[in-house]
This record gives C-alpha cells, structure tokens and sequence, in this order.
C-alpha cells in the first residue's frame, strides 16, 4: 500500500457526455499522487470509447470493464478490490471536483486522525454549473445522527484505508447503497468528519435517480423497515426528521 496515494474510484454508465469533463477535475488537482480507476458498467453509448482514450491519455488511469450491467454498488466494489492506495475517494462520473478538494481534504484527515471524511458540495445544473444551493455539513456525524439526515454525499467522501477495512466499506448491493453503507461504516463505531467547505459541484440531471422524489421516499423508508430493521415508530421519527432535512436542503 502507498501511504501517500489517494485511490479514486468512478463507476461509469452512459456517461459519454459527462465524463471527460469529470475527470479533467481529477487530473487538475493540486495533488497529484493519485490513481483513478474507472469502472464501466456495460454502457450502450459511447463511454466505453471515451474511457479508452483517457486510459491511455494518463498513466494514472486504470480502467477495469465489467462483464454485464450490474449498478453502481458492484462496480465501486470491483473499484474498492483494486485500490491500491492508503486512501480512497469516491468520484461519479458526472460531478465535478475543485481543484484543491484531495490535498486539503488529505490534510484535514491528518489533523483530525480521521478514517472518514465528507465535504459541504453545491447543486450544479445540467451542465455542472453551481446553482448557489449549497448542503453544509456537521463537525462530526455518528450512527444515530446519520440516521436522520443524508448529507453524506458519495463524491465527497475519503477514507484512510491504513485505518479501515476494505471489507466495511463495500457497499450492498440495494437501492441507495451509498447511504446504506453510511450506516453501516457508523454503526460499527468510526465517526465521520464533516470539512464544511464545498469542494464537488453534484449534477443534477432530469433523468437522475436523485431527482425522483417518490422514488426517494421509497428508498429511505426501505432502509429504514428492511436495512437496519428499525421498529415502526422510531422510523417514522426519523422519516419526518429526514424529510424536512431533505426540503430545506434544496430550498
């Protein structure tokens, strides 16, 4: 294991028209050691070309092909398994990162001895341009407090794998794996470490799974009842509480 290297892994579906742009944000960092492994997920239209291409374009990038679609969870699985550095981000394929969002993100982790980070993010449009909405983050998130509020944001989130296992960070494979695996990473104790400054612009799209709010409310309340096996009153409580969060969050 690299002590220094910074692993980034991208799941990639039918992103052709996002993810050169994704990862020119990965290749502008000030902090350079790093790897990016892009995981393809059987995409009908021209992302595997593209992928191709900046494979070859930067010998930081790696690219591994899944045989057949299997979603996100499988693919940042498959992404976590080839990780070879210390530390391991998430990027999707159509955000953005700011510049400096891994060396200062690194040297917070440092100062606070953490094993999980998250970061403050913006809502971009279409085109990943920010809109000024901007979901602030807490000093500190444990199991209970996490339970009432999604604000841990894939694309934000750094872990120290010098200090974590490989194996409590893979996700399940269930409608709204990031969260689910939030929960699971906190139950076991790890406290996560808000840096309450935004450095990933999260694309909003028409077609993304976010921006369908019935199907949200759904995936929440699932794993409330059927992921961590709460009792019905308690999972109203945090139902309530997390869907006022969610309201105020895009106001």
């Amino acid at each position: 294991m690299d002590d220094s290297l910074i692993s980034i892994v991208m799941p990639v579906h039918n992103a052709e028209k996002y993810v050169q742009q994704t990862v020119a944000s990965v290749r502008r960092q000030s902090y350079e050691n790093w790897e990016l492994i892009l995981v393809e997920d059987a995409s009908t239209d021209g992302t595997l070309e593209v992928l191709e291409k900046l494979e070859k374009s930067d010998s930081r990038i790696r690219l591994i092909k899944n045989e057949g679609e299997h979603g996100a969870s499988y693919a940042r699985n498959a992404g976590i398994a080839a990780a070879t550095g210390r530390y391991l981000a998430y990027l999707d394929a159509d955000d953005i990162w700011s510049r400096h969002k891994l060396e200062e993100q690194l040297a917070f982790m440092k100062e606070k001895g953490a094993v999980f980070t998250f970061t403050a993010y913006e809502f971009g449009d279409a085109d990943c341009k920010g809109t000024g909405k901007v979901v602030r983050v807490p000093e500190k998130l444990d199991y209970k407090r996490a339970l009432s509020r999604t604000v841990i944001f894939t694309s934000t989130v750094m872990f120290d794998l010098g200090h974590i296992d490989k194996e409590l960070i893979y996700m399940p494979h269930i409608k709204s794996e990031d969260t689910a695996s939030w929960w699971k990473i906190l139950k076991s104790g790890v406290i996560a470490y808000g840096l309450n400054k935004v450095y990933v612009i999260y694309r909003i799209s028409g077609n993304s799974l976010s921006s369908d709010k019935i199907e949200a409310l759904r995936r929440i309340w699932n794993l409330y009842r059927k992921s961590e096996h709460l009792s019905l009153p308690y999972s109203c409580v945090l139902f309530v509480g997390w869907a006022f969060r969610a309201v105020v969050r895009r106001l």
